[in-house]
């Protein structure tokens, strides 16, 4: 599992320093999509990595997820107790992603943003792509 991720956006990279934290098996990749391998993913899945995507992407054996149906799918990932989270799907997609989508138009305003792309620690530099 790669999750494709705006590596200046605050919010995201606390998301990946969480997935970092809970991910106990390390299955887990990262690309950042101003990096060469998110830029290569997220055209892949027919995405462009203009400044303006709001989206979080998850590929794995050739599929792909955005917005909320990638945060389900990674957290189902992480096992117990993260995986109850899986009835997130009980919630229609519309719904869930209006949210997202919303959260993910304010971001940098509420959470702020790095004008450089996070540095993954030595421990972890093998889970990430770029």
């Amino acid at each position: 599992m790669i999750v494709v991720f705006d590596g200046k956006c605050l919010l995201c990279n606390g998301w990946v320093q969480f997935l970092l934290r809970h991910d106990r098996q390390g299955r887990i990749r990262f690309a950042s999509m101003q990096g060469q391998e998110g830029v290569r993913l997220l055209r892949e899945a027919g995405l462009s990595a203009s400044e303006g995507l709001q989206t979080l992407l998850v590929m794995e054996g050739g599929k792909s997820w955005q917005r909320t149906s990638a945060i389900l799918r990674v957290l189902h990932r992480l096992g117990w107790p993260w995986r109850l989270a899986w009835v997130g799907w009980l919630v229609p997609a519309p719904l869930r992603d209006a949210l997202y989508r919303w959260v993910a138009r304010n971001r940098y305003r509420i959470w702020g943003r790095s004008e450089v792309c996070m540095v993954p620690a030595p421990e972890h530099a093998g889970r990430f792509l770029d």
